[in-house]
């Protein structure tokens, strides 16, 4: 007789004011196996794990968990349970330690939602050591006493996954586990993975990144508008296949980019540095053109598109922007170029989640907008971020709505419509389609395509190999703070970038 799973969900309905999310959906994890959770933004797939997390309450259905049945689940109840959620946003206490983050939910659990006045430091240094050793990090005590706020976002994402090693849980929910990470973490983290199933750890996987699905292996389920579409071994369908699943619609795996930038050169950066992260960085970016540059973690590649957009600027080189020299110190001095900078986090550094989506839309050029008493003229806002929302194609009903009540794709929107707002000569893009589902990433990048054609130069900053080789006219490729190498896009494969890429650890 076939074992009971180890979770189900059963019949769960849950909706919002005007939203069904979840349409009677029902599930069953068995024990030691990986499930992906593909779906667009917006189709349920953050729901339905609240409601397993216990962050959320069902309207209907159950959940049974080792045979023992639910009406609803609190957090402190889920923990107990053996279900641990590594967030997109992490959830870690930036104020305390490595090892403190680590240990915290098992803490949570065994003192019923309270920490202990005292940790056992030494089984607690024993227990770190062995989850951060696991997802490749240091396991000394320096490493271990570092605060989080001091830490980068890669190396975060991955102590919250050793945080869930350390609770040796049953049911592990991972929420776009891989957003931060390198293609050298992602390989350790899959291989991690790996070994949570063999000791019949059972995994649900929440990613857009179809490539590493499909190395992890396993069942893949699909949402759509609230329901369950399909459900069955990965390896059962192609990437066109889920795609088509997740949104109804065929998407292009085709290059976008079909036009040439024009020659005449738009910024030119000679020989930029800035000490102990990136030196000697000299390259051109063409009227038009697509520029992509990528390399690993420690590269120098996210600190040269914030030098470039004025938040850690350089110590040394020049920036000419159209045959003029220009000093970029802050981001102020970037908007003044006309330079726009779409960060790699959205949520903390690009966006005002709690205010509206016109106020997002404008805040580049709010002084343009002032009246003569200096008052902003709301009349053109709204016309400004009303247009904005019709040529992005950004799903809302209405400007005055919340940015943070929009999908990832849709918020990533709101951020590249600000920029576009200020007429912007060169647009950084950093990891534009980070957490964005494969329907959004393809009208980013019709996006992208088009704004090239107006003339406008992009920097595509990103470790994302198929969106460089989709968009780019050349990639530039960093390594150890330098610029090692530049392909020409048109022609060059995903395994020979790849290859490239991990050059330096070969």
């Amino acid at each position: 007789m076939a074992s009971e799973p180890l979770l189900q969900v059963l019949g769960v309905h849950k909706r919002f004011t005007g939203v069904h999310a979840l349409r009677g959906v029902t599930l069953a994890f068995e024990r030691g196996q990986i499930y992906h959770l593909l779906g667009e933004n917006g189709c349920g797939k953050s729901t339905l794990i609240k409601i397993i997390s216990g962050a959320q309450p069902p309207d209907e259905g159950e959940l049974v968990i080792d045979g023992a049945r639910h009406a609803r689940l609190t957090p402190l109840e889920s923990l107990a349970a053996g279900i641990e959620t590594v967030y997109q946003d992490l959830s870690l206490l930036p104020n305390m330690s490595v090892a403190e983050n680590v240990g915290l939910t098992t803490e949570l659990a065994e003192h019923a939602g309270r920490l202990a006045r005292t940790f056992d430091r030494r089984a607690l240094a024993r227990t770190a050591e062995r989850a951060l050793k696991a997802v490749g990090l240091p396991g000394d005590a320096d490493f271990q006493a570092t605060l989080i706020e001091q830490l980068p976002l890669a190396t975060r994402q991955l102590v919250a996954i050793a945080r869930a090693i350390a609770s040796e849980a049953k049911f592990v929910i991972m929420d776009e586990p891989t957003t931060s990470l390198t293609q050298k973490e992602v390989t350790n983290l899959i291989a991690v993975l790996g070994q949570l199933r063999a000791q019949g750890v059972t995994v649900l996987f929440v990613s857009h990144k179809l490539d590493e699905c499909y190395a992890i292996g396993g069942e893949v389920i699909v949402l759509r508008d609230g329901q369950k579409v399909t459900q069955g071994p990965i390896t059962n369908y192609t990437k066109a296949q889920l795609s088509e699943l997740m949104t109804g619609r065929e998407l292009s795996t085709e290059r976008y980019r079909n036009v040439a930038a024009q020659a005449d050169v738009l910024l030119d950066v000679r020989g930029l540095g800035r000490t102990g992260l990136f030196r000697d960085v000299s390259f051109t970016l063409h009227r038009g053109e697509i520029l992509g540059v990528t390399g690993l973690l420690d590269s120098g590649r996210n600190e040269l598109a914030r030098a470039l957009a004025g938040v850690a600027p350089a110590d040394a080189g020049e920036i000419v922007l159209e045959g003029r020299a220009i000093k970029l110190s802050t981001p102020g001095d970037a908007r003044r170029a006309r330079i726009g900078y779409v960060p790699e986090d959205r949520l903390n550094e690009g966006l005002f989640l709690d205010k509206p989506i016109r106020d997002n839309v404008i805040t580049a050029m709010i002084a343009s907008l002032r009246d003569r008493f200096g008052q902003i003229d709301r009349t053109r806002a709204r016309a400004l971020a009303e247009n904005t929302v019709k040529e992005l194609q950004i799903a809302t009903p209405d400007v005055d709505k919340a940015v943070q009540s929009l999908s990832g794709g849709n918020q990533q929107r709101v951020l590249i419509g600000r920029w576009l707002a200020i007429d912007p000569h060169v647009l950084i893009l950093h990891g534009p389609t980070v957490g964005v589902d494969v329907g959004s990433k393809d009208i980013i990048y019709r996006i992208m395509q088009r704004l090239s054609q107006r003339g406008i130069g992009i920097l595509l900053v990103s470790d994302d190999l198929p969106e460089l080789l989709q968009n780019c006219d050349r990639v530039l490729m960093m390594r150890k703070g330098r610029l090692a190498e530049e392909h020409h896009a048109d022609g060059l494969t995903e395994a020979e970038l790849y290859r490239a890429l991990l050059a330096e650890a070969a």
